[in-house]
């Protein structure tokens, strides 16, 4: 990784954090968020995958019609430290520890890899 594809990273982290404690006081069953990015196809290769606890809580943010808010946060928050995203729902996704426990035993490495 290149010292620039470093501080972008850095950035980016510090942004999502701050829309992670954001996330974890407004959304129940909220876990945790992370990124993965190649940087040689940056910034399209950017995903940002959003983690609720089950399934129900999850469905229960889509009703709530929540996933708007969080993704406008995300676009917002990227794009103070110059990371536009085009297509959003390209980008952000959603998973569940659930699924990740019963699909690959828990093995979140192995479920983003």
């Amino acid at each position: 990784m290149r010292k620039t594809d470093k501080k972008t990273d850095n950035q980016i982290r510090i942004v999502l954090t701050e829309v992670c404690d954001h996330a974890l006081g407004t959304y129940p069953g909220f876990q945790w968020l992370t990124h993965l990015v190649d940087y040689s196809h940056f910034p399209d290769s950017l995903k940002v995958v959003c983690v609720f606890d089950t399934n129900a809580n999850l469905s229960h943010f889509y009703d709530d019609a929540g996933n708007p808010v969080l993704e406008a946060l995300i676009v917002k928050k990227l794009a103070a430290v110059g990371v536009r995203l085009n297509r959003p729902s390209a980008h952000i996704t959603y998973d569940t520890e659930e699924n990740c426990k019963r699909e690959n035993k828990g093995k979140w490495a192995h479920r983003l890899g």
